[in-house]
């Protein structure tokens, strides 16, 4: 008998060798039925993609015959293995013709091994950016992360994720998102980006208000901060109802904005304070909280505690006035004196109060001196027993002595004329603030006789405006606008300014938000044509480069190109110390009216003098163009070529108000159909006329 008689008959073989065809025919076909390979291919649940990215092309070989076969990950079952240990490659799946498959049976899904989709990606990454925002509260350095992250065709799903992770926290974290969506605004993200955002949110409404209650309200007030703070436009809420379901809660949520909080008296302020108003620990508060601890600290003796609640501040760059009040302490109460020291020495070797935290904590303290010595007589004597103690035990620099030296000389060299022009300086700002009588000033300032300390003037105003209320802060704008009119000249306010911005860091010793607050100084002073936007680079030209004022002077730069940058900036303290803007605005639509009506030019012209806004000129120019389409009535023209003629409307806010009307085009189209045709004709007559600059 053959070797293979007991195997298989030469019909079996025949049988064998036709179904091998068969089967590498399917294998390698393209055009096999679905029907015949549909059990083979890798499962994924409904809804799901399958892509070719799917099947690495490292998995894929081709044989010597020019077949592509799919082999096993990582080498692991070869032919003539055993497979890899818990080798899971799809060879092993349910076979529907098996006389035990059972249909409801879960058929195993296997993973799809795909390269991460960039949205994903970008959606990852942003979590990180938004939470590390909310631990630290740094905005610049929330839009430096975006802005290195990339994807920028991705900013609306950041407005989302923002907003609703802020939706799930504290009234301090809704209101930080508001004010980093106000930052990023135009210069990081695009308004049109901004809006995406909100109608994604509007979208997922239904799907919030599974995990927040009051997710309707929340997500209103978020809208309604938004059009307050002009990064949507009031009429997003008329576009949006018209794409969102009126049987979703995003409809009630746009219903909720519009009626409960934009149509509310005084609803700008009611919304902007809804949250707290101000992501900012104030300084005073720190004060308070800093002499606390340290009252505490005195009579419980526990320094790792008193560090740990220093470190809970979150104002490392305030650390100074934790040395200066705990010094003071320390002579009011010489007892503690020894605690104090051990406390300071402790945190310095920490880490936690930097060197030059300490040595501007100790320079504070010697420049309060005199005043000290008023309350505690041996405060001079006790501060120098304490230098040497400091500088042995190594928590403060050596170089602070060398440093104080120099300061004490530079002090000496300082004229009696610049002291008492100092002191005088800032008695008539106080009184200023007190009375709002700028004639008054003026008058003072023209006594005084000192012309060339005009720049020192408008440091110490804005300084001291800086450290109050927003009162102030509008009050110090308005009284420039005026000063540049009677007495003070274009190169000694850039002056002026340059002083403000070289001191920039000692200033934010005492205010910890300075550089923003001086940043809209400097962006008002171009609004309110004080400065002109070349003034800002000879300003920034006269900086070192890389410094904080730079900085500074970028971010006015950032707040003046912003869409509705004027109205934005006009407002940004309260827009007026004598009558709101809606004041003027109401004013202004007025004296326009009854000129419409058959008022003489003359008359016009004296009641835009009589209102004493020349920075804000630039409504009156837009509300004639906007009365001047809406009435087809071109009269208006001739009022304005009046104004520009008499120089009551500059060029500047002419084109302003062009500017204006251009930006809000789309939205007053809604309203006056031809409004794009008749804007094109008054910007032919104003440029023939030459009311606009070149580079509008």
């Amino acid at each position: 008998m053959a070797s293979n008689e007991g195997f298989l008959t030469d019909e079996q073989r025949e049988v064998f060798k036709i179904a091998t065809q068969n089967a590498e025919s399917l294998s390698s076909s393209p055009k096999s039925p679905p029907s015949l390979l549909s059990e083979h291919l890798v499962k994924v649940p409904v809804g799901g993609k399958a892509t070719t990215a799917g099947i690495a092309v490292r998995h894929v070989r081709r044989t010597h015959s020019g077949k592509l076969v799919r082999v096993k990950k990582d080498g692991g079952g070869g032919k003539g293995t055993w497979g890899k240990l818990l080798d899971t490659d799809g060879e092993s799946h349910i076979d529907r013709n098996d006389p035990n498959y059972d249909s409801g049976e879960q058929e195993p899904y296997q993973l799809v091994g795909s390269a991460m989709d960039p949205l994903d990606e970008y959606k990852k990454s942003v979590v990180s950016i938004i939470e590390e925002y909310f631990s630290t509260g740094d905005v610049e350095l929330a839009a430096s992360d975006l802005r290195e992250l990339g994807l920028s065709e991705y900013h609306p799903y950041f407005i989302k994720r923002l907003v609703s992770m802020a939706m799930d926290r504290h009234d301090k974290e809704k209101e930080m998102a508001s004010v980093l969506l106000s930052a990023l605004y135009a210069d990081v993200i695009s308004p049109a980006q901004i809006s995406q955002g909100f109608v994604l949110l509007l979208e997922s409404t239904d799907d919030l208000a599974v995990d927040i209650l009051d997710a309707v309200d929340i997500l209103a007030l978020f809208i309604a901060r938004a059009v307050v703070d002009d990064i949507l436009p009031p009429a997003f809420i008329t576009r949006a109802k018209k794409t969102i379901s009126e049987s979703s809660k995003g409809h009630h949520v746009l219903q909720t904005a519009e009626k409960s909080y934009l149509s509310a008296p005084h609803h700008a302020e009611l919304v902007e304070r809804k949250w707290g108003g101000t992501t900012h620990i104030t300084v005073e508060e720190v004060k308070r909280k800093i002499t606390e601890l340290l009252r505490e600290y005195v009579e419980s003796g526990d320094t790792i505690e008193a560090c740990r609640c220093i470190r809970e501040l979150g104002v490392s760059f305030f650390h100074h006035e934790v040395v200066k009040r705990a010094l003071i302490l320390a002579m009011e109460k010489r007892s503690s004196e020894s605690l104090i020291l051990k406390l300071l020495k402790e945190a310095a070797e920490e880490g936690l109060v930097s060197s030059s935290q300490m040595v501007k904590g100790f320079s504070r303290l010697e420049e309060s001196l005199e005043d000290l010595s008023l309350d505690i007589p041996s405060a001079k004597t006790l501060f120098q027993s304490i230098i040497p103690i400091a500088i042995s035990e190594g928590w403060l620099d050596s170089s602070y002595v060398n440093s104080s030296n120099e300061d004490g000389e530079l002090k000496n060299k300082e004229s009696e004329k610049m002291k008492r022009y100092k002191e005088e300086a800032v008695i008539i700002i106080h009184e200023y603030f007190l009375s709002d009588d700028i004639p008054e000033l003026i008058r003072s300032l023209e006594d005084l006789g000192s012309p060339e300390l005009n720049p020192i003037f408008l440091k110490k105003l804005i300084t001291l405006a800086m450290d109050r209320k927003n009162r102030e802060k509008e009050m110090a704008s308005v009284l420039l606008s005026a000063l540049h009119i009677e007495m003070f000249s274009t190169e000694d306010i850039v002056n002026g300014f340059v002083m403000l911005l070289e001191s920039a860091e000692d200033t934010a010793l005492d205010i910890l938000d300075a550089s923003n607050e001086l940043a809209l100084f400097l962006a008002r002073a171009v609004i309110d044509d004080v400065l002109a936007p070349l003034n800002l680079e000879e300003i920034g030209s006269k900086l070192p480069p890389n410094c904080s004022g730079s900085e500074t002077v970028h971010m006015a730069r950032s707040l003046i190109a912003a869409r509705h940058a004027g109205e934005r900036i006009l407002r940004c303290w309260g827009g007026g110390t004598g009558w709101a803007v809606e004041d003027a605005k109401d004013k202004i639509m007025k004296l326009l009216e009854e000129y419409e009506s058959g008022g003489v030019v003359g008359e016009a012209c004296q009641c835009i003098r009589d209102l004493g806004m020349p920075f804000f000129n630039h409504e009156v120019v837009k509300k004639a163009l906007v009365m001047a389409m809406e009435k087809k009535n071109d009269r208006m023209l001739d009022l304005l070529q009046e104004c520009f003629g008499e120089g009551l409307i500059t060029i500047n806010q002419m084109t302003k108000g062009f500017s204006r009307i251009k930006d809000g085009l789309d939205d007053l189209a809604l309203d006056i159909p031809n409004a794009k045709e008749k804007f094109d004709f008054y910007v032919d007559y104003a440029k023939n006329k030459g009311w606009l600059l070149s580079s509008f």
